[in-house]
């Protein structure tokens, strides 16, 4: 179960779970609060049963008799709910239906710092369910400590990707895209909302860029694009900065630039900085939740405190001048992915939560 199945990480994260799922023998239906949108037809189209309880909005109450209804026709073994309304939702609706708690795990892929009811809500309804997932140890941590669950009703699986997706991606021609040919690129991906840092990246980016003949990809959309490219201009790099809008080619983008930077106030578990380390790209980040898990300080990457423009802008520096250090970094990033990101790794820890939940 899911709030809903537009285009994001974590619907697109469910769409690869059930996958995962069937092929190891598991029955799967999927089940979003919203009307099902493109992932849900994608799902579709992958032989998957997908219903939906039409949502309005995220205070529709109307959706748990309606999720009770579906659990009771659907008669699951068990159900897995994603983001905090489905969560919320699938409680409740379990009970109704007639579904032990024991038989019901949550999850949550992100460190909540916006919206703090939603940690004192699952502060006092956690124990309508046998388990709450994070996806990543911050995740995990900000769940005991923040929402009060105890450490015994938390799992941490950790999220992963199938890194060869990205790597025999083709790279493209970045001239087609305005890029001079020679010149050092860094690639963004993400939806310009303002948790994601760009301000300040642009603020940092605007440091380097004189000094040396680099380009910036920015790919993704969102409510702050107008806001974001009003400011490049303002800032002088209308012809360095590049908004490219929703993209479906991420892997080959990744596979065209020289680094990837990722200024975030909060996340869970990145996907586009997984996927960035598995294209073996030097990267710059900020030490906050998610990010931290996967990036060490010097090690496969940099890792900077959010806000600061100086260290940010030192460190891009670094990475677009020195091209014997941004290879190292984006080496071992690379193998970190296949020895602690993999995404069989996070299918194996699934089922094995989920026969034992079973059993």
């Amino acid at each position: 179960m899911i709030t809903d199945l537009e285009i994001g990480g974590v619907p697109l994260h469910l769409r690869r779970l059930v996958g995962a799922m069937r092929e190891r023998g598991f029955r799967c239906g999927v089940v979003s609060l919203a009307p099902a949108g493109p992932v849900g037809d994608m799902m579709r189209d992958d032989g998957v049963d997908v219903y939906d309880c039409g949502a309005c909005c995220g205070l529709d109450c109307r959706v748990i008799p309606r999720l009770a209804s579906i659990i009771r026709d659907l008669q699951p073994k068990l159900i897995h709910s994603l983001l905090f309304h489905a969560n919320l939702a699938s409680r409740f609706a379990a009970q109704m239906a007639g579904v032990s708690p024991d038989r019901v795990v949550c999850e949550i892929q992100t460190v909540e710092v916006e919206r703090k009811w939603h940690l004192f809500v699952d502060r006092f309804t956690h124990i309508d369910c046998r388990f709450t997932i994070g996806n990543s140890p911050s995740v995990v941590e900000h769940l005991h400590e923040r929402a009060r669950i105890p450490m015994d009703r938390l799992r941490l699986v950790k999220g992963g990707i199938d890194p060869s997706r990205i790597r025999c991606a083709a790279a493209i021609d970045l001239t087609s895209l305005g890029v001079p040919a020679g010149a050092r690129t860094a690639l963004w991906v993400g939806r310009l909302d303002p948790v994601k840092g760009l301000g300040i990246l642009l603020d940092a980016f605007g440091q380097v860029y004189a000094d040396v003949d680099a380009h910036l990809l920015i790919a993704g959309d969102g409510p702050l694009r107008a806001q974001l490219e009003d400011n490049a201009k303002e800032r002088g790099l209308s012809g360095s900065v590049h908004f490219l809008g929703a993209r479906n080619d991420v892997p080959s983008l990744l596979m065209s630039v020289d680094a990837f930077f990722f200024p975030s106030r909060t996340e869970g578990l990145p996907n586009a900085l997984l996927e960035a380390m598995a294209a073996g790209k030097a990267i710059v980040t900020t030490n906050v939740p998610g990010c931290r898990d996967l990036i060490r300080n010097g090690e496969n990457g940099f890792v900077v405190s959010y806000g600061d423009v100086a260290k940010l802008a030192s460190a891009i520096r670094s990475v677009l001048t020195n091209s014997e250090l941004a290879r190292r970094l984006g080496e071992q990033a690379s193998r970190d992915i296949d020895q602690n990101w993999h995404v069989d790794a996070t299918s194996n820890a699934y089922e094995s939560l989920y026969r034992e939940m079973l059993s």
